[in-house]
């Protein structure tokens, strides 16, 4: 049983050590992102530091999560509330995808070129899938599904790297302003869909 706990206490702590590292990571890179993506008129790299906030957010209610430990039934409210939160700030996250994106379509906004916007990306795809990956082991060994929400969360975060990137490179290279609103609105549906899931889970 010492064993066991021991473990669980190991296995925290580097829990709670990737949840530090990507508060910190996500604070620069999203005053950098919107930064860069304000100055450019890139609606999609400015999702893309707001996803940063959403994703410190959604950290540090994980920080609070595997920093309290108690009872078994207060594990578990503690485990559904913190889910209940990540899976509200999926949502948050697609309703302003939705409108930024809609209203640059609608109205032909064209951002310019942004090679700080494009490096920022390029770095953050290098990182996530990387922390993702390792969140999701974590979480399946101590049977956290908050901590697994989080998880599919950064990957979120990288697969959005990777569709911002995208549209930045489009533009830069052949003009194609359109680009950037359609990489930001093609991971709406993987985000509502990892919204619901998560909150139908935190009513169980």
């Amino acid at each position: 049983m010492a064993d066991i706990r021991h473990e669980k206490t190991r296995l925290v702590k580097k829990a709670l050590a990737l949840e530090w590292f990507l508060i910190i990571y996500n604070v620069l890179e999203a005053v950098a992102s919107i930064g860069f993506g304000i100055a450019a008129g890139s609606i999609a790299l400015v999702g893309f530091g707001l996803d940063s906030v959403i994703e410190v957010s959604a950290a540090g209610i994980l920080v609070w999560r595997l920093s309290h430990r108690g009872t078994l039934e207060e594990e578990t409210e503690k485990e559904k509330k913190a889910l209940l939160f990540v899976g509200v700030t999926f949502f948050l996250l697609a309703i302003y995808i939705l409108y930024e994106s809609g209203r640059k379509l609608l109205f032909g906004e064209i951002p310019e070129k942004s090679i700080p916007g494009i490096i920022i990306t390029t770095l953050s795809l290098l990182i996530m899938p990387t922390l993702g990956l390792l969140k999701r082991k974590l979480a399946e060994k101590l049977g956290s599904r908050a901590l697994e929400a989080d998880a599919v969360e950064t990957l979120v975060c990288a697969y959005l790297s990777f569709t911002v990137l995208l549209g930045l490179v489009l533009n830069a290279l052949f003009g194609w302003w359109w680009a950037d609103p359609v990489a930001a609105l093609v991971m709406v549906y993987f985000v509502v869909r990892e919204g619901w899931e998560a909150v139908q889970e935190a009513r169980e």
